[in-house]
């Protein structure tokens, strides 16, 4: 669903709401409070403070509470209206290098301090943690963010910058994880390696950085092939290119759309690209990622600013 789709089918807030019910209840409403679907409902004919105009009643003896469909998810006492809320959703997920808060801003008529907000909140709901291990062919490689720009020939050229480690599955998922402030190191990407790549991989590629023999499971070395991008970038199938796509994007969206990130929330902006460039081929990503934010957990503002950020 693109952007014109949903301005086209969702117009009002009303609509929005009787689309996030089917789509958070397909069985019909059930009490956010005790599970019950002994539900009445309750439409409001006058105007009140409280702008949602259905609500349901919970008919438990022990329970009766009144809710509504965005009970427990990021809409509930939000001052945007959904409209809002769902074009930022298709903003977010349809941009293919990103969009920033300014942009959502500017889209959307509010502060940038609510953008902002809002934009991190969606992409909580598009963290991808855990999963099935990546098989197959396997392409591995690390990129640098932030920091000082310094001349490759330097030493320690990478010491102001944050490492993050790419994985990818040929003709499959990615995977983006961030390793900490310097260079990456064998010690620094086993784990990462381990708890990602299946031990039944059938070729793992690389090129000739001295971490990967070190960093990778013993039983995985006679799999491990590498190209030496001094003299050549493709050697028959051996190659790193997928996996150097990823990062290109990963890149331009950091210099293009937004110029800068928080190193703190860097952990998100990964999952953000990881989420996107995993369904780069499947339909639904905007039903998929509202159905994320009715199971996910909320992201308080104050929870969002006092994180510590991953490494």
């Amino acid at each position: 669903m693109n952007l014109i789709d949903v301005n086209t089918q969702f117009k009002t807030d009303d609509d929005c709401l009787e689309y996030w019910e089917k789509l958070r209840w397909p069985n019909g409403p059930r009490c956010t409070t005790c599970g019950s679907d002994k539900i009445s409902v309750i439409t409001r004919q006058s105007e009140s403070k409280n702008k949602r105009k259905r609500l349901f009643s919970c008919l438990e003896p022990s329970c009766r509470q009144q809710f509504s469909a965005t009970n427990g998810t990021i809409f509930h006492d939000s001052h945007l209206p959904l409209t809002k809320w769902f074009t930022a959703i298709a903003l977010i997920v349809d941009a293919k290098k990103g969009i920033s808060a300014k942009q959502l801003q500017r889209h959307l008529k509010v502060s940038y301090g609510t953008a902002w907000h809002l934009a991190h909140r969606i992409r909580k709901a598009m963290e991808e943690n855990g999963g099935s291990f990546l098989t197959g062919t396997v392409e591995i490689d690390e990129t640098y963010i932030g920091g000082k720009t310094i001349r490759r020939k330097d030493r320690g050229k990478y010491r102001s910058k944050d490492a993050v480690i790419g994985m990818v599955e040929r003709g499959g998922r990615l995977r983006l994880r961030h390793l900490g402030k310097g260079s990456a190191t064998a010690r620094g990407i086993a784990p990462i390696v381990e708890a990602n790549v299946s031990p039944d991989v059938e070729r793992i590629m690389t090129d000739e950085s001295p971490i990967y023999p070190y960093g990778l499971p013993k039983h995985q070395l006679p799999k491990h092939e590498t190209i030496n991008h001094s003299r050549e970038y493709v050697r028959g199938d051996v190659h790193t290119n997928t996996i150097e796509s990823a990062f290109s994007l990963l890149k331009r969206g950091i210099v293009g759309s937004f110029h800068k990130v928080s190193i703190k929330h860097l952990h998100r902006y990964l999952g953000e690209f990881e989420y996107r460039f995993n369904r780069r081929k499947a339909p639904g990503m905007f039903e998929e990622t509202l159905r994320r934010i009715a199971e996910n957990k909320l992201l308080p503002y104050q929870a969002l600013i006092a994180e510590v950020g991953r490494g």
